[in-house]
């Protein structure tokens, strides 16, 4: 059997402009595609999970496009480790190729395996993909990795400007694994069912990433790309997507570039995951009245900008940015419950969920991240709505009981809870 190089397939489900699959293609080996539906990960999903749906769609979609190459996507689902074993054994493997992961749990992962891999002679490659840069890559003068937003993007920038992206739009060498249509597991064989939530179009209008900075802070109005289900699993290219940013507008690219530095931030601080990433908030004495979450988490608690993003993010796995803000904010202020718990539910229901923005955006909103808001500026969400949804669009949408009798009284006053999480978090910081 001649050796072949193995491609895995993680966060980068296309075949353009795929730079391990690129540099494998390169390789003397003929390359076969591989993806695992990791039990670790999908074992924690509940049965119905959108994700899971939009992921196999993907799969089946890679695996009608091999065909035209005469190959086909290897699909398996287990252990990462204990299948990677398998396979050396199944097939003559020279290389495993695949794109970096910046989360704990897959960098523990992937060592793992290259030790394993090296152990057995064959060579592990991984390469830099779901980013434009990496951790490293963008210090300070004094070599440092940024905590603050602002001088981090402008360094980004600069470096943006001076490096030649050139994404390629197929492959450069045809050179994959011959090979019939391999099978793939059913959703069902996976023990999941299809879900009806609707995914985002990867067709984005011009005239929108053009408005971006007009129309982004107001939920009634469709002036988002909504785009970060594919940043999160890699159906589109990240070159691409900030070529085509500059061009059209800064202020779209400028979000790109959080994505980037919430990223640098938890490759660099794995830590974040569970702490706050200034140690001092770690002291805060939460209320976390479990009450009061259930009626945040079902949008019943009396503020009609925080019940409707919670009731749109529980529909249809998205929630307006502005809005994701303002209901962290309510909960981890408001109410004083650990930003733990909202993060927890956020990453159950979004589709465009990313360990590192989700994070970042929690521990933001909370005060407790790397350039966050100052714990003392507390979001006043009537305030919010009449800036933002003064016609109560958006509102209305989404709680079609508002103004009546049906609707909650508000769960808390907003002057009590603004004082009461002000003493509390100053009696933290005074420890």
């Amino acid at each position: 059997m001649s050796k072949i190089t193995l491609f895995w397939m993680r966060r980068d489900l296309r075949l353009e402009d795929n730079t391990g699959l690129s540099e494998a293609l390169k390789s003397d080996e003929e390359v076969l595609p591989l993806f695992i539906f990791d039990t670790n990960i999908i074992a924690e999903l509940p049965k119905h999970d959108a994700r899971l749906t939009f992921i196999h769609n993907q799969i089946s979609r890679i695996h009608e496009e091999l065909k035209v190459h005469n190959s086909s996507i290897l699909v398996k689902t287990g252990d990462p480790i204990a299948i990677i074993k398998d396979l050396i054994k199944e097939y003559e493997i020279a290389k495993v190729y695949t794109n970096r992961d910046y989360e704990p749990y897959a960098k523990e992962r992937d060592a793992k395996i290259k030790k394993y891999l090296n152990d057995n002679l064959i060579e592990f490659k991984d390469f830099k993909d779901q980013v434009i840069f990496e951790k490293g890559e963008i210090l300070s003068g004094s070599g440092t990795t940024y905590k603050v937003f602002t001088p981090y993007s402008k360094a980004w920038l600069q470096k943006f400007y001076e490096t030649n992206l050139n994404p390629e739009s197929w492959p450069l060498k045809n050179n994959f694994f011959t090979s019939p249509p391999l099978p793939i597991p059913s959703l069902k064989d996976l023990g999941f069912e299809t879900s009806p939530i609707p995914i985002p179009t990867l067709k984005v209008k011009k005239s929108l990433i053009k408005n971006y900075d007009s129309t982004r802070d107001f939920p009634a109005i469709e002036g988002t790309s909504r785009l970060g289900i594919h940043l999160r699993f890699g159906t589109i290219s990240i070159r691409k997507l900030a070529l085509f940013a500059e061009e059209l507008n800064k202020i779209y690219l400028n979000e790109l570039i959080w994505r980037e530095f919430y990223m640098m931030i938890l490759d660099e601080n794995p830590r974040v995951v569970d702490q706050a990433f200034k140690p001092q908030y770690d002291k805060i004495t939460w209320k976390n009245n479990k009450e009061e979450f259930q009626a945040w988490c079902e949008g019943k608690t009396g503020y009609p900008m925080v019940d409707a993003g919670m009731r749109q993010m529980n529909s249809t796995g998205y929630m307006h940015n502005r809005v994701r803000m303002v209901t962290a904010s309510f909960l981890s202020k408001h109410l004083l419950i650990d930003w733990r718990w909202g993060e927890a539910y956020f990453a159950e229901k979004l589709l465009d969920y990313e360990l590192s923005s989700n994070n970042g955006g929690w521990q933001w909103a909370a005060g407790t991240g790397t350039d966050a808001q100052p714990y003392f500026r507390i979001f006043n969400p009537e305030s919010q709505m009449k800036k933002f949804d003064k016609n109560l669009e958006y509102v209305k949408k989404w709680i079609p009981e508002y103004g009546t009798d049906k609707y909650p009284d508000a769960i808390v006053e907003h002057k009590f809870a603004r004082k009461r999480a002000l003493e509390v978090y100053k009696k933290a910081l005074d420890k």
